[in-house]
């Protein structure tokens, strides 16, 4: 089994920043990508970035030149630095990872983004 555990949430004004991280443990051998997701209420979750064991990225067009990910191979840990906040921003966080054909995911980390 593989345990994500994320940290780095919590509220900032609009315009703030806030850096999440994602630390993976357990039965890892080969991680292939890893991503940010995030669920707000009401709404389905949906990718924020994602990153490959390649080191190439994609976001999602919201997040665009605000977000970035990046990822310590050594540490089995990837980071989202977000920039820029926006109220729009605000929910619950989770990254993901795949290695071979499994995906494991994290419980969550909440980011909430006054205006």
């Amino acid at each position: 089994q593989v345990q994500l555990v994320e940290s780095g949430g919590g509220l900032v004004q609009a315009g703030g920043s806030l850096r999440l991280s994602c630390a993976a443990s357990g039965d890892i051998f080969s991680i292939g990508a890893m991503a940010w997701y995030r669920q707000a209420p009401g709404k389905q979750r949906g990718m924020v970035a994602r990153i490959t064991r390649g080191g190439s990225t994609n976001y999602a067009d919201s997040v665009k030149g605000r977000f970035t990910i990046s990822r310590d191979h050594a540490e089995n840990t990837v980071y989202l630095q977000m920039n820029s906040l926006k109220p729009e921003d605000t929910a619950v966080y989770y990254c993901s990872l795949t290695q071979v054909l499994n995906t494991y995911w994290g419980q969550g980390t909440q980011v909430t983004v006054s205006s």
